[in-house]
C-alpha cells in the first residue's frame, strides 16, 4: 500500500516541484494550501492558480486550510507588538513552530496522511535538522524551534539538490511549471508587500522625532522615530559633528529614543536567550552558534540553566539583536535554539 503524504502547496516552484518528486516516487499525495492573511493585492488568487494548475497536472486532490485567525493572533499580533516594544521579531520560525509544523501536520494528520512535505531546503533524519547541501538556500534556522515529536512526520525532498537544479527541473515538466519558475521568489515574511513599517504603520504612528544618544546619554542627534531602526543600523538619523559611521546599538521605547556608537559599541561577547527548544539533553556543551539567519557560525560554550540559555562566545559577534534567534549547531546538525534575551 503506497503511503499517503501531504504536501504543503504555496504555488511557488519548489512546493510544486516537490509534490512532482513524490509521485513520482510512488507516494500518494494530496496538497495543502494555507490561507494565513488577508491580503488586498490579489496574493491568494495568484497563489490558488497556480496550486490548481499544479494539481491538476498531477492529477491531485488539494485542500485550503484557512488559518488566518490563528495567524493573526500568534505571529502577526507577535511581528507587530516586537516593534512596538523595540525588539526585531522573527515570524517566519514562529510560522513554522506554530502553524506550518504545528496545525498543517495536525490537519495532514486529520487526514490519514503519514507524513507531512515541503520544498524547505533542509534535512532531518527523524530525530534532527540538519543544513541543506545547497547553503545559499539552507533553511535549518528558521526550522531550530520546531517541536522535536513533528520530526519523525516531516520529509524535505529537496535537501540535497542545488536551488538552479530545481528551476530546471520546473521548466522541463510542463508548461504550468514554466509558468511557476517565472515568479519572483518568496519573500521572507510574506504578509509585508513592500517593507516592514508600511505593517506597522497601520497600528501605531512610527513617525514621531525623537532624540539620538551616546552610550552616556547625551543627545547627539535626531532620529525619525524609533520604529524605523533595528540593531546595527547605520542610516536614517543624525550625529552632530560625527566623523565616522555610528550605528544603533540600543532602542528605548518609553522615550522614543536610540542609542548609536561607532561599530566597537555593537560588539557582544555573551548572550542570554530564553524559550528555548533543544534537540540534546546535555546542560553544557560546546557549539557554534548563528545569532541571525545569514550570519556566520561562531564558537561558543553553551550553558542551560533555569530554562536559559547562557553563550559565551569565542569571538566577538557585532549588531546582535534581542528577539532574534541564536541556533546552535553540531557541524550542521542543529542542536536546539533560543530566542535571545539579552547580551554583554
Amino acid at each position: 500500500m503506497k503511503k499517503k503524504v501531504m504536501i504543503g502547496m504555496s504555488g511557488g516552484i519548489d512546493s510544486s516541484v516537490t509534490a512532482y518528486m513524490l509521485q513520482k516516487e510512488g507516494y500518494e499525495i494530496e496538497g495543502v494550501y494555507l490561507k494565513l492573511h488577508n491580503r488586498s493585492d490579489g496574493y491568494h488568487e495568484r497563489n490558488l492558480g497556480y496550486v490548481e494548475d499544479v494539481a491538476n497536472f498531477l492529477g491531485i486532490k488539494y485542500h485550503i486550510l484557512d488559518l488566518a485567525d490563528k495567524f493573526t493572533r500568534e505571529i502577526y499580533d507577535y511581528f507587530v507588538d516586537s516593534y512596538l516594544e523595540g525588539t526585531t521579531p522573527n515570524p517566519c520560525v514562529k510560522c513554522n513552530k506554530q502553524i506550518k509544523f504545528g496545525a498543517m501536520l495536525k490537519f495532514a494528520q486529520e487526514k490519514g496522511c503519514e507524513f507531512l512535505a515541503t520544498g524547505h531546503y533542509v534535512k532531518t533524519d527523524g530525530e534532527f535538522f540538519y543544513e541543506a547541501d545547497d547553503k545559499t538556500k539552507d533553511q535549518s534556522y528558521f526550522l531550530s524551534q520546531v517541536d522535536k515529536k513533528a520530526l519523525p512526520f516531516m520529509m524535505f525532498p529537496l535537501s540535497t539538490y542545488k536551488k538552479e537544479d530545481i528551476v530546471k527541473l520546473g521548466e522541463t515538466l510542463a508548461s504550468v511549471y514554466k509558468e511557476i519558475t517565472q515568479k519572483n521568489e518568496s519573500q521572507e515574511i510574506c504578509f509585508v508587500e513592500t517593507v516592514y513599517t508600511d505593517v506597522i504603520k497601520k497600528h501605531a504612528n512610527i513617525d514621531l522625532p525623537g532624540d539620538v544618544l551616546d552610550e552616556d546619554g547625551n543627545i547627539v542627534g535626531e532620529h525619525k522615530g524609533y520604529m524605523h531602526y533595528t540593531i546595527g543600523k547605520r542610516r536614517g538619523f543624525t550625529v552632530k559633528g560625527a566623523q565616522e559611521p555610528h550605528f544603533v546599538k540600543e532602542l528605548n521605547p518609553k522615550t522614543n529614543t536610540i542609542v548609536v556608537g561607532k561599530k566597537e559599541v555593537l560588539e557582544v561577547n555573551e548572550v542570554i536567550a530564553s524559550g528555548l527548544n533543544m534537540y540534546i539533553d546535555e546542560k553544557e556543551f560546546t557549539a557554534t552558534v548563528k545569532l541571525r539567519y545569514r550570519s556566520v557560525s561562531l564558537p561558543c560554550d553553551v550553558t542551560i540553566r533555569d530554562n536559559k540559555a547562557y553563550i559565551k562566545l569565542k569571538e566577538p559577534s557585532f549588531g546582535v539583536a534581542a528577539g532574534q534567534l541564536a541556533v546552535f549547531y553540531d557541524d550542521q546538525k542543529v542542536i536546539g535554539s533560543a530566542w535571545i534575551e539579552s547580551t554583554k
